[in-house]
């Protein structure tokens, strides 16, 4: 089959940034791999235009900066004052934020919307933010200069899942009886409608999307793997003693606390080793745990840890146990594959999409909290009892990563996914 031709692309990222993680790194990364496959542009938010220039990048050639500071600086005030600190509502920051995000748009109309109309763009295509709560003004504008719209990968949406609620309250989600509340912004269906194409993250976001659009809809993980940051890993050699691993922030969804209490056993008696890596709220209360358990040889915190930290964790490593009950992407599942190491994660939300038997192992939540630490001890039994599977698992996973997860993929994958919602310009 003929890979579709190049377009014109106007690629809206408001958070896209090299040196940073998590959904900067994915605006960055998904914006550079369309730019390098299509004749893109890429319009951001200011904060990030010194890393656009560091990486090389030419302003008002390849990318615009849009100042919104004087709104965003007054919101995230705000929103850092509902979180209480820095001990969770993520939701809260979420809601908040989203609030500025019309602004932006208003001010990227003013500067392109003359070459919208004009046909100067094929697509334009709103990358960041991930979160569906944001309402985009340009859908409908677009839609009426007859410019095709993309919008997407949205994620987000997973619910909590039943018998965690003392995480949940840890983490200060008061908002999610309100959750469902976004769908009634002004401009939300008008947004859906307008689209071309809805690229969605994960199926919770995907089966949220009204059913009048679920048509527009396409399933396809927002994250994926630099290889420049992620270089082939050595082969997977079996240890005698397991060598385990949790990297993310050290919060309660993420459930390093139910990665130590279920490998107790296995930490005291030395069959296994556990590499923390990452800080937050937690941090204390885990080494306080880790001390009075006396499981100080076993288990060894790092911290925060650059990119080459972490790939040189997950490649000492034969498990990355990562039992997160409310992650909506798992690019750090992606990671460990792309380390050859086997993840072990919740089977929930993001990370569940991501893993299957070829390549690691789900935990069922259906339990709570007891059954969840449960399944993760019994599972690392098992790991022990046949050491051998996760070579093999390493391997399938890394090849995985190869074909599907790499950004120049993810490119291709968009690009046939444009062909097909927009057949007229292909």
């Amino acid at each position: 089959m003929t890979a579709p031709r190049s377009v014109r692309l106007l690629l809206i990222a408001e958070a896209a940034n090299p040196e940073w993680v998590s959904v900067p790194l994915v605006g960055w990364s998904m914006a550079r791999a369309l730019a390098a496959r299509h004749q893109a542009h890429i319009v951001t938010q200011l904060r990030n235009r010194e890393a656009f220039l560091r990486a090389g990048l030419i302003e008002g050639q390849e990318f615009t900066a849009i100042d919104t500071e004087a709104i965003d600086g007054r919101v995230w005030r705000m929103a850092k004052a509902l979180r209480l600190g820095e001990k969770g509502a993520w939701q809260a920051l979420t809601a908040l934020s989203s609030l500025t995000y019309r602004y932006f748009e208003r001010q990227v109309w003013r500067r392109f919307g003359p070459q919208i109309e004009a046909g100067a763009f094929d697509i334009v295509h709103r990358i960041t933010p991930l979160t569906p709560t944001a309402v985009s003004t340009l859908a409908p504008r677009c839609r009426q200069a007859g410019v095709g719209f993309v919008l997407g990968p949205l994620n987000g949406g997973a619910p909590w899942p039943k018998g965690f609620a003392g995480a949940q309250r840890r983490e200060r989600e008061f908002l999610m009886p309100l959750r469902q509340a976004y769908k009634l912004q002004p401009g939300y269906r008008a947004m859906l409608a307008a689209s071309d194409l809805i690229l969605c993250g994960s199926r919770d976001t995907q089966g949220d999307i009204p059913a009048a659009y679920q048509g527009k809809t396409r399933l396809m993980a927002e994250n994926g793997i630099d290889l420049a940051r992620f270089p082939e890993p050595p082969p997977r050699v079996p240890s005698q003693v397991l060598r385990a691993c949790f990297v993310g922030r050290l919060v309660p969804y993420k459930g390093c606390d139910m990665v130590l209490e279920a490998a107790l056993p296995y930490l005291a008696t030395g069959q296994m080793v556990l590499d923390i890596a990452g800080t937050g709220p937690e941090e204390q209360r885990l080494r306080d745990y880790v001390a009075a358990q006396g499981l100080g040889a076993a288990v060894r915190f790092h911290g925060w840890v650059d990119h080459r930290k972490v790939r040189e964790i997950f490649a000492g490593a034969d498990l990355f146990t990562f039992p997160s009950i409310r992650e909506f992407g798992g690019g750090v599942v992606l990671e460990a594959m792309a380390c050859r190491c086997v993840p072990v994660v919740a089977d929930h939300a993001g990370p569940s999409e991501l893993v299957d038997a070829a390549v690691g192992y789900k935990l069922p939540v259906s339990g709570g909290r007891a059954g969840l630490i449960e399944a993760l001890r019994a599972q690392i039994g098992a790991v022990l009892a046949d050491r051998a599977r996760l070579t093999q698992q390493a391997e399938t996973g890394y090849r995985r990563v190869l074909e599907q997860y790499t950004w120049q993929a993810k490119a291709e994958t968009i690009t046939r996914l444009y062909a097909e919602a927009l057949p007229r310009l292909f």
